[in-house]
C-alpha cells in the first residue's frame, strides 16, 4: 500500500493527509527520509565544484524535506494526541535522529565546505540574510563538535543519541504519571466549587469514560480546584499528586534520567571548552553568560520575595478570621488568595469566567491581529486533521494567502500538559512553502453550555497566538531562520507582548461577552484592571525559583542527585515553603524533555523586559492599535525571523536597549 507520508501532499493547502496515517507508516517514511537525507548530505560534500553559498549552505536549507515533514508531523502527533504505538516509535527513533544530525554537523568534507566559505565570508557579496544564515550554520558545526578530533566527535555523537533517548523518556514518564492520576469527587467533596470548575471535572469524568466528577492533573483543572475546594484534605491530597509528577518511585520516576541527563550536558560543554552547560548553553543568548541571567533573576527575586512575605500576611490573617487553626500551606495559597481578591478588588474567578467564552476569546486575539497586522482568519471545516477537536483556519492579509493556523484548545489523556506552539511546515521563500502553524492547549472542557476560560486560560490563548504570529508572519529566503528560530531569550517577546492586549478595555468590551450576549461592565473591566498587580509577589516568586533552580543545575558539578541538590539551591534563595515551584526539576518538560530551555527558564523574565517595554512603545503612541508602531514591530522583529541579530531587531524596533523599568512596574514591584 502507498504510504502517505512519503508521496505528494496534494490536500488542500498541502497539509498532512491525517486520516490516511498510521504508526507503521512513521517507521517507513523514517527509513526513507533518513536514507535521502544522508545521502543529499554525502552529496553536498564531495560535490567537486569549489564550494559556494549556493552549492553548501543553499543545498544544505533544501536538503531533507521528507526527513524534516515526517519528523514535524510525528513531534506534533506526539506531545498532542500521542499513543503507545507512537510513544515505541519515538523511543526508537529519537537516537537515530540525534545520530544523523550530530553525523551531519561533525560531517569532515561539509564542515571542510563550510570552514572555507567563512573564511571568504566578506568577499561573496553575500546578501544579509545570507551572511547571516552562513554565520549561524558554522556556529553550529563549532558547537556540535566539528572542530573535535575523531574520538571527541565519536562521543559528542554518543553523548547526542543518549540525550534524545532520556529526553523522549523523560517525556513518557511525566505524561504516564498525569494519566495516571485523578481523584473521583462527590458529596461534599464538591463544597466550594463553583459551576463552571464542576462542569470541567464532569467533563474531566467523561473523557475518562467515567460518571460523576473528576480532577486530573491538568493545570486547567487542578488549579481552579486548588482556588475553590473548601476541602482542605482533598487540596492537600491533589497538590501532592500535583507537584509530585515524576517522583513517585518506580518505572516513570525521573530522578535517575535527570542525574544522567545532567552529567552528559557537562560532560558536552567541557568537550567543546566551556566550564559549564549553563556557559555553553548561554554563550550564544542575549544574555551571554550564567552571570548576566543570575544578576537578573537576583535583581527580580528580592523585590518578589518581599512582595510575596507582604502577600503571605494578609493570607495568614484570613486564615485566622476564618478560625482556622493551621499554618498557610502551598495548597492554601490560591484558595485564600481568590477571597482576597474578592475582598480588595470585588473580583473574583467566578465573576469573570462567564465573560471569557473560548470562542470569543479566539474571536478576540483574530481581531487584535487583524488590527495591528491586517490579518483574516477563515474557518477550514473541511480540512484535515488529527484529531476531531483541532480547528483550522485560512490567514489572509488583503486577500493573499498568508498560511494556515490550526488551534487544539482542550485537555485529553492523550495530550501531554502545558500549552505551546509549532509548524507543520515553516515559511520560507527558498521552496515557497507559507507556513502551517499549531497552537496546542489544556483547556478544562465546559459543560452543555460554552467552554469558559479563566483569566490565566485567556492570557494563555493570547500567549500562543503571539508565537503563532511570529511564525505566520515570518517573512525569510531560509527556513533555518524562519519565525521562531531565533535566541531562546527572544523567542518569547512576541508572545508575552501579545498578551497585552487582551486586557485592553476596547478588546474586553467588544468579546468579553457571557452567553446571553451580554458585555462585560464596565465596572468590572475596570476592576480587573486595578487588579492587575494582585498577587504577583507569589507569581514571580514561583517562577523565579524555577528559574534559579535550573540555572543551579546546569553550573558547577553536575549532582548525583538532583532532587536533592533542587532543595539545596530553594534553601540558598530562602523559597517560601507556602510557595511551591511552577514547576519542579521532576516533571520540568522545559528543561529536561529536551534542551530548549536547558539554562534558559529565564528567558520568559529576560523577554517580559522587552515584551513590557514594547508594549510601552504603543502607549507612548497613544493608541494600543497604533499603525507605525505595529508595523515597526512587524518589520523590525516578526517577519525577520533569526536572519537578523536578536539585539540588532531590538534595537532597530525600540531604538535603544530594552530598560527593565516597566516590566518591574507591570508586575507591581516597582513604583
Amino acid at each position: 500500500m502507498t504510504n502517505p507520508l512519503t508521496t505528494d501532499w496534494t490536500g488542500p493547502f498541502g497539509l498532512p493527509p491525517f486520516g490516511a496515517i498510521n504508526p507503521d507508516h512513521f517507521r517507513e517514511a523514517f527509513d526513507a527520509g533518513l536514507a535521502q537525507a544522508e545521502a543529499e548530505r554525502d552529496a553536498i560534500a564531495a560535490d567537486p565544484a569549489e564550494p559556494d553559498f549556493a552549492n553548501t549552505v543553499a543545498a544544505m536549507e533544501r536538503s531533507g524535506r521528507l526527513l524534516s515533514r515526517t519528523a514535524s508531523t510525528f513531534f506534533n502527533l506526539v506531545g498532542a494526541d500521542s499513543s503507545d504505538a507512537l510513544e515505541a516509535i519515538q523511543t526508537e527513533i529519537s537516537p537515530r535522529l540525534a545520530r544523523y544530525a550530530s553525523q551531519t554537523f561533525t560531517h569532515p568534507a561539509l564542515f571542510a565546505r563550510v570552514e572555507a566559505l567563512t573564511a571568504r565570508r566578506e568577499g561573496l557579496g553575500l546578501t544579509a540574510e545570507q551572511d547571516r544564515v552562513l554565520y549561524l550554520t558554522h556556529r553550529r558545526f563549532v558547537r556540535a563538535g566539528a572542530r573535535l578530533d575523531a574520538a571527541g566527535r565519536a562521543r559528542m555523537g554518543e553523548i547526542m543519541q543518549r540525550l534524545a533517548a532520556l529526553g523522549t523518556k523523560f517525556s513518557q514518564n511525566v505524561l504516564a504519571d498525569e494519566r495516571a492520576w485523578s481523584m473521583a469527587l462527590e458529596g461534599d467533596d464538591l463544597a466550594g466549587l463553583p459551576d463552571f470548575v464542576l462542569d470541567a471535572a464532569r467533563g474531566a469524568a467523561s473523557a475518562r469514560g467515567v460518571e460523576g466528577h473528576v480532577v486530573t492533573l491538568s493545570r486547567s483543572l487542578i488549579e481552579p480546584f486548588l482556588t475553590f475546594s473548601a476541602r482542605r484534605d482533598l487540596r492537600e491530597k491533589a497538590w501532592a499528586a500535583w507537584v509530585a509528577r515524576g517522583a513517585n518511585g518506580g518505572e516513570t520516576d525521573t530522578a535517575a534520567l535527570i542525574a544522567e541527563t545532567l552529567a552528559l550536558r557537562a560532560e558536552r560543554a567541557a568537550l567543546l571548552g566551556y566550564p559549564s552547560y549553563a556557559a555553553y548553553k548561554l554563550d550564544t543568548e542575549m544574555a551571554g553568560s550564567p552571570e548576566a541571567v543570575r544578576g537578573l533573576l537576583e535583581r527580580v527575586w528580592t523585590a518578589a520575595k518581599a512582595r510575596a512575605g507582604e502577600e503571605a500576611e494578609r493570607l495568614r490573617a484570613l486564615i485566622a478570621a476564618d478560625g482556622a487553626n493551621h499554618p498557610l500551606a502551598a495548597w492554601d495559597w490560591r484558595f485564600y488568595a481568590e477571597k482576597l481578591r474578592a475582598q480588595d478588588y470585588a473580583l473574583s474567578e467566578g465573576e469573570l469566567k462567564p465573560y471569557l467564552q473560548l470562542d470569543r476569546v479566539i474571536e478576540a486575539a483574530f481581531d487584535v491581529a487583524g488590527r495591528l497586522f491586517g490579518l483574516s482568519f477563515a474557518p477550514l471545516p473541511d480540512a484535515p486533521r488529527y484529531h476531531p477537536d483541532v480547528r483550522l483556519w485560512e490567514v489572509t492579509r488583503g486577500g493573499a494567502h498568508v498560511g494556515v493556523f490550526m488551534g487544539d484548545y482542550f485537555n485529553r489523556p492523550s495530550k501531554r500538559s502545558g500549552a505551546w506552539s509549532t509548524s507543520f511546515r515553516s515559511q520560507n521563500r527558498l521552496m515557497g512553502e507559507a507556513p502551517v502553524v499549531l497552537n496546542v492547549m489544556n483547556f478544562a472542557r465546559g459543560g452543555d453550555g460554552p467552554a469558559l476560560l479563566t483569566w490565566d486560560d485567556a492570557r494563555t490563548l493570547f500567549h500562543e497566538l503571539g508565537h503563532g504570529l511570529h511564525s505566520l508572519l515570518s517573512n525569510v529566503e531560509h527556513p533555518s531562520v524562519s519565525g521562531t528560530s531565533v535566541s531562546r531569550d527572544f523567542v518569547e517577546l512576541p508572545s508575552q507582548l501579545f498578551e497585552h492586549w487582551l486586557g485592553e478595555p476596547q478588546v474586553l468590551a467588544r468579546h468579553a461577552v457571557n452567553a446571553r450576549g451580554e458585555a462585560m461592565p464596565a465596572d468590572l473591566i475596570a476592576r480587573l484592571r486595578a487588579a492587575e498587580t494582585f498577587n504577583q509577589g507569589f507569581a514571580t516568586v514561583e517562577y523565579v525559583g524555577s528559574a534559579l533552580v535550573d540555572l543551579a543545575l546546569h553550573e558547577g558539578a553536575p549532582p548525583a542527585d538532583p532532587l536533592a541538590a533542587e532543595a539545596a539551591a530553594l534553601a540558598a534563595i530562602g523559597m517560601p515553603a507556602e510557595v511551591g515551584m511552577r514547576h519542579r526539576s521532576s516533571h520540568f518538560q522545559h528543561v529536561f524533555a529536551g534542551e530548549g530551555y536547558a539554562s534558559g527558564y529565564y528567558s520568559y523574565m529576560w523577554s517580559e523586559v522587552m515584551d513590557a517595554d514594547a508594549y510601552a512603545a504603543f502607549e507612548e503612541a497613544g493608541d494600543p492599535f497604533d499603525p507605525e508602531t505595529a508595523r515597526r514591530l512587524e518589520a523590525e522583529i516578526l517577519s525577520v525571523g533569526g536572519s537578523r541579530d536578536a539585539a540588532e531587531a531590538w534595537k532597530a524596533f525600540r531604538g535603544r536597549a530594552p530598560e527593565p523599568a516597566a516590566m518591574l512596574k507591570g508586575r507591581g514591584l516597582a513604583a
